[in-house]
């Protein structure tokens, strides 16, 4: 069983087969797919699963906390089941391929407390970019 099944399971949210499907498509290390592209994986394990379920069940497992939804450069929302490991993202200016990366260090660190205008910050997201293999290579 996928880690976001044990963790639905563990939270006693209610399984169903549509829920299931949506949850078993999230599995995986890495996984940023779009709504569409959750739809297209799921309709592949059940055929009868709607655009309009998918989009429920991803906007119910984001406002659980069990799945983080990713906005880059205007592109669509990904979303990313990796929501209890703390991560950043590198991603592909071109394609829009994106990886979970964990960075040494503390990364409040890098920001001088003159530079925090006297918000205590709880939190710190970093985005980094470049160009992927796959966009690299001749």
């Amino acid at each position: 069983m996928s880690d976001l099944l044990e963790r639905l399971r563990g939270r006693g949210w209610r399984l169903t087969a549509q829920r299931r499907v949506v949850a078993e498509v999230l599995d995986g290390d890495h996984v940023h797919y779009t709504a569409d592209e959750v739809h297209a994986k799921a309709a592949e394990l059940l055929p009868e699963i709607s655009r309009a379920t998918v989009y429920n069940t991803l906007g119910e497992l984001v406002s659980l906390g069990e799945v983080l939804e990713v906005s880059t450069d205007g592109r669509a929302k990904r979303y990313d089941p990796n929501a209890h490991h703390a991560h950043q993202h590198l991603v592909c200016s071109r394609c829009g391929t994106i990886r979970d990366v964990h960075p040494a260090g503390d990364l409040l660190a890098g920001l001088p407390s003159e530079e925090r205008f006297g918000f205590q910050v709880s939190a710190v997201e970093v985005t980094y970019r470049g160009i992927c293999p796959g966009c690299a290579a001749p």
